[in-house]
């Protein structure tokens, strides 16, 4: 039978350090969950009151200050800039683990490089984005310029993710495929990188939790133009930078806490059935 917790503290209880210890896991746990809780529940008491038809209106004006363009227009960002920057991670994450010899001082750098990336404020990708994909290249404010500037943010969170993932696979599936004479690119793709998939939705599913609430980045390189974009080069705005458009008015705050509760049922719908997609994927794996 498995102690229950009273008897885990009792136990802590002879070791003064582990008793401290865990009181401050428990407390850290508590601080945590506390604070979720805390802002759904203000966000939901705040916003579901100014929830109405007129916001999910198709054209924004500035009586409803409608929302649907910019929830369209996430959704879209969100697909492109997934599409640009996950390939890339994957095979970047594969070459690192599978190809690229240990020791290598490439492996290196490109390691160091990418811890770099991941801790720049979104502010400098959103000028960086605004004088190299609005300007240098021509792109304009566009979503293609934010898309472009959005997958290189998520790019080193993608990278990272999955090469935890395949490096957790163990070297016994890589020789079991060997000794029945796959060569190791078949190996890689029919071995390793289905059983590490759920780890590397994991990191997909952080990655579209920043995409969906990056603003700075996207105010200096797709724009604030509150429309659906009609394509890769129109001007656009997400539900983050609505969010930040009609709350600087002031006019609008009431509609500001609504637009917040859609982008938090948006991030718990896509977390959600992302979980549901690795479930899966990870039961029919162990069920093969």
């Amino acid at each position: 039978m498995k102690p229950s917790v009273k008897q885990k503290l009792l136990a802590y209880r002879h070791d003064p350090k582990s008793f401290l210890l865990l009181l401050a896991v428990i407390l850290a746990a508590v601080i945590t969950i506390s604070a979720i809780v805390f802002i759904i529940l203000y966000i939901l008491i705040k916003g579901i009151p100014h929830l109405s038809s007129s916001l999910f209106a198709w054209e924004y004006t500035s009586e409803n200050v409608s929302l649907l363009p910019a929830l369209i227009n996430t959704l879209f960002m969100t697909a492109l800039s997934l599409i640009i920057a996950v390939p890339i991670g994957i095979i970047s994450a594969i070459y690192l683990v599978e190809y690229a010899k240990r020791g290598n001082k490439l492996v290196g750098i490109v390691r160091i490089t990418t811890e770099t990336l991941s801790g720049i404020p979104s502010i400098v990708y959103g000028l960086f984005g605004s004088l190299f994909f609005v300007k240098a290249c021509g792109f304009d404010l566009s979503l293609l310029s934010g898309a472009l500037t959005l997958s290189i943010m998520i790019l080193p969170l993608i990278m990272r993710t999955t090469e935890e993932a395949l490096i957790a696979v163990p070297d016994s599936y890589r020789e079991g495929s060997f000794g029945l004479g796959a060569g190791k690119l078949r190996t890689v793709f029919r071995i390793v990188l289905p059983t590490a998939v759920p780890g590397i939705l994991s990191g997909v599913i952080l990655s579209i939790g920043r995409i969906v609430g990056e603003s700075a980045a996207l105010v200096f390189t797709a724009g604030t133009v509150a429309e659906v974009a009609k394509s890769l080069f129109s001007s656009t705005r997400t539900l983050a930078v609505h969010m930040y458009a009609i709350s600087g008015e002031g006019l609008y705050i009431g509609q500001t806490y609504a637009t917040a509760v859609v982008l938090l049922l948006l991030v718990i719908v896509i977390n959600a059935l992302s979980g549901l997609i690795a479930k899966k994927i990870g039961g029919e794996k162990k069920n093969g």
